[in-house]
């Protein structure tokens, strides 16, 4: 029997999440959580730490990106060059500030995913924006775990002429 049942093309097809920061009800770090896993591709039954077969995500509405306790204001992060002295630090509220939601929940992100090769592919999939306009609207096919396959024009074309023919 062959070890690469169900390993096809469309197994490893990539589908598009939205996901609405802004209205999402969880903190940063469960929302990132889940958008690692999705970037991974880990709920997909193909999924093999070796091989990048996750999905893209489109984060909406980051500038209503919301922590809990006094994360905002006392989470640090740092940088350093390598020279004597270059250590530099920004709190979340400057960063907010400086760069928007967006950079803050990819540098969560970004934690989240395996530190190897793949990390900058998956992270690369990431889509942020602030508000919540975006150029990807046509490639949606998940919205909020839920897929609407049914609601593009091919599919809705093709199950009305199977709808005909009987």
């Amino acid at each position: 029997m062959s070890q690469t049942v169900g390993k096809t093309r469309l197994a490893y097809s990539r589908a598009w999440h939205l996901v609405d920061v802004g209205s999402d009800p969880r903190p940063l770090g469960r929302l990132a959580s889940q958008i690692a896993i999705a970037l991974m591709g880990k709920h997909k039954p193909i999924w093999d730490p070796s091989t990048d077969c996750g999905d893209y995500v489109v984060a909406v509405g980051c500038h209503d990106l919301h922590t809990t306790g006094k994360k905002r204001f006392q989470k640090k992060y740092y940088r350093h060059n390598t020279r004597p002295g270059s250590l530099k630090e920004i709190t979340m509220d400057h960063m907010f500030a400086k760069w928007g939601g967006g950079e803050v929940l990819r540098k969560a992100v970004s934690g989240m995913l395996p530190k190897n090769r793949l990390r900058e592919p998956r992270l690369a999939r990431l889509k942020v924006f602030e508000g919540l306009a975006h150029p990807y609207k046509q490639n949606i096919l998940k919205l909020e775990g839920r897929t609407r396959t049914a609601e593009l024009p091919e599919v809705k074309a093709g199950l009305q002429s199977l709808k005909q023919e009987q």
